[in-house]
């Protein structure tokens, strides 16, 4: 199906990360090259036996690239590739799930720090010269993490990771995943994500490391953000998608939540004028929750390990979807 490692080429397609130089690193002596747009990827796919690529697929290659057999995506979601299409071209695909879930599970357990310690507003009062004094009222006051409970929807390799990390804070963690059947790992408990109305008033922080699906879209709406405390923060490091935005600005004006850490919105970025920008009581990253300078790394290991049982003969790949 594949051909043999002398005879193979490579093409690794992303706008900034350096995987051709990590896999050069490896020493396989495979061939391969690098493409940073999508234009030069269109114009070279036809010379690769297998592509490497997150935001630059398109589904048009699976045509064009006659000698495709197949692609490691460098990311875990896989969306933008057409499943049927790349199956009857006979293409394998499989995603790089769990290759940042300790970058993604620790930028979650920052925002939930950041929101509890109110760093943003010192980085503020730093960018204005101000020392702020200390505060009487208590609701206005930092806060510590021990004996709070996080509920965590999305239970699989993130938020199972998450779940550790709150644990040696004190916290309680209560969790919701498709098949609760599957564990509660560090959870105290696990629950379906119908469920999750019923748990939200017991939340200080409600952390969706879920991935965006028919079932999770929306998650967070006018009616579950109506069921958290006043006092409760959302932190989205899932999708942009499981948040009604306009739900959210309105719960946010009006103090029903006390604040929203987010590394994904809806769309991306934020329009110029979208009111979370200037939001005092929210924090937003730029989707670099994922990010780490181990990530290159990561995605290598699972292609070279998926491109071993290819060679062998083998039916299953790692993280395999096609």
């Amino acid at each position: 199906m594949i051909p043999p490692p002398e005879s193979l080429t490579i093409c690794f397609a992303h706008a900034a990360y350096q995987m051709k130089t990590c896999w050069d690193a490896l020493n396989t002596n495979i061939a391969s090259f690098e493409v940073r747009d999508r234009a030069e990827l269109d114009r070279r796919a036809h010379e690769a036996d297998v592509i490497v690529a997150s935001g630059m697929w398109h589904n048009g290659l699976i045509q064009s690239a006659t000698r495709l057999k197949f692609i490691q995506s460098i990311s875990s979601g896989t969306d933008q590739y057409d499943k049927t299409a790349l199956a009857a071209a006979g293409i394998r695909l499989a995603s790089a799930a769990g290759v940042n879930a300790r970058a993604v599970a620790e930028h979650a357990i920052g925002l939930i720090l950041a929101m509890s310690r109110r760093l943003p507003e010192a980085r503020d009062n730093q960018a204005q010269r101000v020392w702020r004094g200390m505060i009487g009222d208590l609701a206005q006051r930092e806060d510590e993490l021990g004996g709070k409970t996080l509920i965590v929807v999305g239970l699989g390799r993130i938020g199972g990771r998450l779940a550790r990390l709150a644990k040696a804070f004190d916290m309680n963690v209560i969790g919701f995943r498709r098949d609760p059947a599957a564990g509660a790992g560090d959870a105290e408990s696990v629950h379906a994500l119908s469920a999750l109305s019923e748990h939200l008033p017991k939340a200080d922080f409600v952390v969706l490391t879920c991935p965006l699906t028919p079932e999770t879209k929306h998650v967070i709406n006018a009616a579950t953000l109506g069921k958290m405390r006043k006092s409760a923060y959302l932190v989205n490091v899932a999708r942009g998608g499981c948040v009604d935005e306009p739900a959210l600005i309105a719960a946010l004006q009006a103090g029903a939540i006390a604040g929203a850490a987010l590394d994904c919105t809806d769309p991306e970025p934020p329009a110029a004028d979208c009111a979370l920008w200037a939001m005092p009581n929210v924090l937003i990253t730029p989707h670099t929750g994922g990010e780490t300078t181990q990530y290159e790394k990561n995605v290598n290991e699972i292609l070279l390990e998926n491109l071993n049982r290819l060679w062998r003969g083998e039916m299953a790949l790692r993280n395999q979807i096609v």
